[in-house]
């Protein structure tokens, strides 16, 4: 937002005498993930958040005493809306931010007037809007796989053994081999549900073990245990941020969740390994101002899982973290399942992209 390109606002020296605004930052606004700029009636602005400063990529200091309608495509829309501020208790619209330099941001505004000369506005990007919805769509989900996990566990287990029990003394009484066949099949199978009632429980059966984690030796190690299960055709390309601090949490969870991701992808790259083309790539960077949950963080972890394979079927984009949903021919549908709820243990998340030529999970972790 330059101040060569917006007209400046009839007092661009006020000062707002809202609580947590001092000199033209937004102190308490500063912690908020949402966009927001306090302006008067006129439109000046008179305070901004660090969220609207990194969403324009413009120093405060720009955006300070500019009329805020002129950065939105359509500015009348906006003059009008705070002009008719004062008779509502709060107006809402969907608008275009415009940025120097960069790509017009679309965004949800809602307007609250304080008093007679203030106005909140506040800009929410509907993609942040859209990912915030999938996050809280994603949690409860986390929760209620939860108790239906623990009801599993009860409703399963002890009625699985007796019929085990049973196949294997039924089995030691029978002396033809065709008829102690099926008791082995009843045998294996009932070992192959409880290993996946095992794999179901894991998160929640073991304590969460908490000490310092370097988030590279956790790479390392996923990254030795896929090229021993993938020795040909596999590169693993290592582009790390050696400045990342170390962290507080579970070593074991977050390399299970990590090995998810990766093993998955080697498994997609079933053509690519063929051809001796398959790469993944491990790339760890801090993320800044990063809103995780619907609350913000100064910084985060942001561990990137990225392959050249064929891209996550559209089919199951909208459940891929669920149970039991696979995109793969005998495929459990645990290993994202289980790996977003070490991630969720550790307050994080993990999101994706995905395009053929081009799957990128993004696992995101607060940072102190």
């Amino acid at each position: 937002m330059r101040k060569s390109t917006m007209s400046q606002g009839r007092n661009p020296t006020a000062r707002p005498t809202l609580p947590g605004v001092a000199e033209g930052g937004c102190t308490a606004f500063d912690l908020l993930s949402t966009l927001i700029a306090v302006v008067a009636v006129d439109g000046t602005v008179r305070c901004a958040n660090a969220a609207l400063e990194d969403a324009l990529g413009v120093s405060r200091k720009q955006i300070l005493g500019a009329h805020l309608p002129d950065s939105f495509s359509h500015p009348d829309q906006l003059r009008s809306m705070l002009q008719a501020a004062g008779g509502f208790a709060a107006l809402r619209f969907d608008a275009l931010l415009s940025r120097p330099g960069r790509d017009s941001l679309p965004v949800h505004v809602l307007l609250t007037r304080t008093d007679r000369e203030t106005v909140i506005v506040e800009m929410l990007p509907l993609e942040m809007q859209a990912r915030q919805e999938r996050e809280d769509r994603l949690t409860e989900q986390t929760r209620a796989n939860r108790e239906m996990f623990r009801n599993l566990a009860h409703e399963v287990k002890n009625p699985l053994g007796g019929i085990r029990g049973a196949a294997q003394l039924l089995d030691m009484e029978l002396a033809s081999p065709e008829l102690q066949e099926y008791t082995r099949v009843i045998i294996h199978e009932a070992d192959r549900l409880q290993s996946l009632v095992d794999k179901l429980l894991a998160p929640h059966r073991h304590p969460h073990t908490v000490s310092d984690v370097n988030i590279h030796e956790v790479c390392e190690r996923v990254r030795t245990l896929i090229l021993a299960e993938f020795p040909r055709g596999l590169t693993v390309v290592r582009d790390y941020d050696t400045s990342l601090p170390e962290f507080r949490g579970d070593r074991e969870h977050l390399i299970q969740a990590v090995l998810n991701i990766a093993r998955n992808a080697c498994l997609a790259l079933e053509e690519r390994l063929a051809s001796a083309d398959a790469r993944i790539v491990f790339r760890t960077r801090v993320a800044r101002q990063t809103t995780i949950g619907r609350q913000r963080y100064r910084l985060a972890l942001e561990l990137r899982v990225i392959d050249n394979g064929p891209g996550v079927p559209e089919a199951i984009r909208d459940r891929i973290f669920y149970p039991l949903v696979s995109g793969r021919e005998g495929g459990s549908g645990l290993g994202l399942t289980l790996a977003q709820t070490f991630v969720q243990q550790h307050f994080g998340t993990i999101e994706f992209e995905s395009i053929p030529g081009c799957t990128d999970f993004r696992i995101l972790i607060p940072l102190p």
